[in-house]
């Protein structure tokens, strides 16, 4: 490990971090440690952990807000693709990692650095996210990981640190392990660990009990320009803005709580809680749109490209060429989804109850039971038999 003489780190200020200063020094022998803090809305104050990486021997210690950035290239395009992991995840911890990857071989380029390294353990998704998307941006970059390698326990690892001046933390009253960002949260350990119990109302933060959420409902209208949404109740937004309003909208209703067990890259069955407010019902309303204004084949089609989306961004695959060759088919799907959806928030639910767009194919003249039906119900009868044909010659054949 004494190869690398300078490492960026990917640094959060929790303990596993910290330690990685001391450990990287005296253990591996890296000359420099340079930290990189990555603010992505979390709202975090961000200078305490600066300092605390310079306290912990770091030669630098760097802060970069990257929020617009996550929201515009990261979260928008997971929208237009509908990107829900097992088909309830929005992946707001999952897009963060490509970004953090990015702005890591930023740096290390930037500080002459030969290596790169991160704080994860050998048991969880990052580790993966953070390893393939650093290999795709510099395959030439050194990845280093020693949380995955020392092999202590946590007590073990806060004793290290304060021999060499890291604090102990103080008692956590929580025992969750807990990630955040402006598009959600994530939390996990503890009493979660047991898939049988209900999650206590302590672990929420984004999302009110539904017992706390007003009487009665609120309406909220989004509006989407080729399938990126840009308005709520017709005021214009910037992206971070956006979200953040809708988070408290969705949030303040109980809406936004996903309680799951999913299947970790690694082939372990982690049970995961999420808050994801404002991604779950911008996903919600974007597919609904979609219905509104793309032909059903393409809709149909699309569904499957969704679900291979989202697995690519849940293992760590965003610099891929697939993701590549699927942004190019999905982007040319969003060229006619631009329109408004409303959504009416109540008690824990959020529901759609219009839309519209000018490029609507829904033909309400086509759609009536009226008097103004301008369907021909006589061509049904031809076209039902044409339809039926192969199944009608089938079951004479098979009698």
């Amino acid at each position: 490990m004494g190869r690398a003489k300078k490492v960026v780190l990917a640094y959060s200020g929790g303990v596993d971090t910290s330690v990685c200063i001391p450990y990287l020094k005296h253990e591996w022998g890296i000359e420099e440690v340079i930290t990189l803090a990555a603010d992505l809305g979390q709202g975090d104050e961000l200078e305490p952990i600066r300092q605390k990486a310079l306290d912990s021997g770091a030669s630098i210690s760097l802060v970069q807000n990257v929020t617009p950035e996550f929201v515009t290239d990261y979260a928008f395009p997971a929208i237009k693709a509908n990107a829900l992991y097992e088909n309830r995840y929005p992946l707001t911890t999952a897009l963060a990692r490509p970004l953090i990857a990015k702005i890591l071989v930023e740096a290390a380029a930037a500080h002459g650095a030969d290596a790169v390294a991160h704080g994860c353990t050998g048991k969880g998704n990052d580790q993966v996210r953070f390893d393939v998307s650093i290999a795709a941006l510099n395959p030439q970059l050194k990845v280093l990981a020693p949380a995955r390698e020392w092999g202590m326990s946590r007590e073990e690892t806060i004793a290290y640190g304060e021999r060499y001046g890291i604090p102990s933390p103080v008692k956590k009253s929580s025992p969750y392990s807990i990630d955040r960002n402006l598009l959600g949260r994530s939390i996990e350990a503890g009493i979660l660990e047991d898939a049988w119990q209900e999650p206590p109302e302590e672990i929420y933060l984004m999302t009110q009990a539904i017992a706390n959420t007003p009487d009665t409902p609120t309406y909220t209208e989004i509006t989407f320009d080729r399938g990126i949404p840009v308005a709520l109740d017709g005021q214009l937004l910037d992206p971070v803005t956006l979200i953040t309003q809708l988070n408290a909208i969705a949030g303040s209703n109980g809406v936004g709580r996903i309680d799951m067990v999913e299947n970790r890259l690694v082939g372990i069955k982690s049970r995961e809680i999420y808050e994801a407010p404002a991604m779950g019902v911008l996903i919600y309303a974007h597919r609904d749109l979609e219905m509104l204004t793309l032909t059903a084949d393409v809709t149909q089609f699309k569904r499957g490209i969704e679900e291979a989306y989202a697995r690519l961004i849940y293992n760590g695959q965003w610099y891929s060429p697939l993701k590549e060759s699927l942004d190019a088919f999905i982007n040319k799907t969003q060229e006619r989804v631009s329109g408004t959806v409303r959504i009416k928030f109540h008690r824990g639910n959020a529901t759609i109850v219009g839309r519209q767009s000018a490029n609507t194919l829904y033909d309400e003249d086509l759609a009536t039971y009226t008097s103004a039906d301008q369907f021909d119900h006589r061509a049904a009868e031809g076209f039902i038999y044409i339809w039926g044909l192969p199944t009608r010659v089938w079951a004479q054949k098979g009698r």
